[in-house]
């Protein structure tokens, strides 16, 4: 009897390691927006508990105080809109000049027009208020009239150095076929620049003209550093005043503040929206 070897048992085929389902791109983010909300949240709660409450109500919220402001705070507000008014008028006025002479062909205007820009935004606002306030009428022997005349010229010129880039760069953007058109029509190169390219170069740049007169609505804050008489106080010095006052804590300062948000965030808002309206044209 023969002995034959027993067959050999089939081999188990090769088993397949399943790969872990991969976390898809829209559950990883929902899961790093809840984190991040959760840190957030966190982060807030920790805030509120360690809070001194009853030393916040006296020191940001003394109702004393914001009586004692009442009286005065609506005179300050009207202060702070004609200062703003008169600043912005002289730097969009000097800003047009000094945009067209960047974009003349006469090179002298050109290299005045950026050495103007490049000194006025490279100093700060308050040392330009300073001098115009009291260098200025001591080196010329030039009194001033008034507080609204100073920090008019004194912000309208630093204003002014911003506008003008803005302005040109809005100038520029005014296709070339819209002046040449112009021309065809028989108007000169003046003509052509005030019916044709300026009203829309400052349809382009209203946007950012606005977030400028934002800015010279805060810089009317250095005004208190000028002096002022009771008539002329504004915003700034309302709140200091407050903040010196015994048991004034920073109350005055809120007060203050609150009032500000009401002037710029309107402005904001408005600019936001020009943008919007802009992008929805082009």
């Amino acid at each position: 009897m023969s002995l034959q070897p027993a067959p050999a048992e089939a081999a188990d085929p090769p088993r397949l390691i399943e790969a872990r389902p991969k976390m898809s791109p829209r559950k990883k983010a929902r899961i790093s927006q809840g984190i991040q909300y959760g840190i957030l949240l966190l982060a807030i709660v920790l805030a509120l508990i360690a809070m001194d409450w009853r030393k916040l109500g006296t020191e940001m919220f003394n109702l004393d105080v914001i009586g004692a402001m009442l009286g005065d705070l609506p005179k300050a507000f009207a202060n702070t809109l004609t200062y703003t008014v008169a600043a912005f008028a002289v730097g969009l006025s000097l800003g047009m000049v000094l945009a067209l002479m960047k974009m003349s062909s006469v090179g002298p205007y050109r290299w005045l027009a950026t050495a103007y820009a490049e000194f006025f935004r490279g100093i700060p606002a308050l040392l330009v208020v300073l001098s115009i306030g009291f260098l200025i009428p001591i080196l010329f022997g030039v009194k001033l009239p008034n507080m609204t005349v100073k920090i008019g010229i004194a912000l309208g010129l630093v204003s002014a150095a911003y506008v003008s880039e803005t302005l040109r760069a809005g100038l520029q953007a005014v296709p070339r076929g819209q002046v040449e058109a112009a021309r065809s029509l028989g108007l000169s190169q003046s003509q052509a620049m005030r019916s044709v390219v300026i009203p829309q170069a400052f349809r382009i740049v209203l946007p950012p003209l606005t977030n400028e007169l934002i800015l010279v609505t805060k810089d009317t804050s250095f005004v208190y550093l000028l002096g002022l008489a009771t008539s002329e106080y504004e915003l700034t010095k309302l709140g200091t005043n407050a903040l010196n006052q015994a048991n004034g804590g920073l109350t005055g300062v809120v007060v203050v503040g609150l009032v500000y948000l009401i002037i710029t965030l309107p402005l904001g808002h408005l600019a936001r929206r020009m943008e919007k309206k802009n992008a929805r044209q082009r």
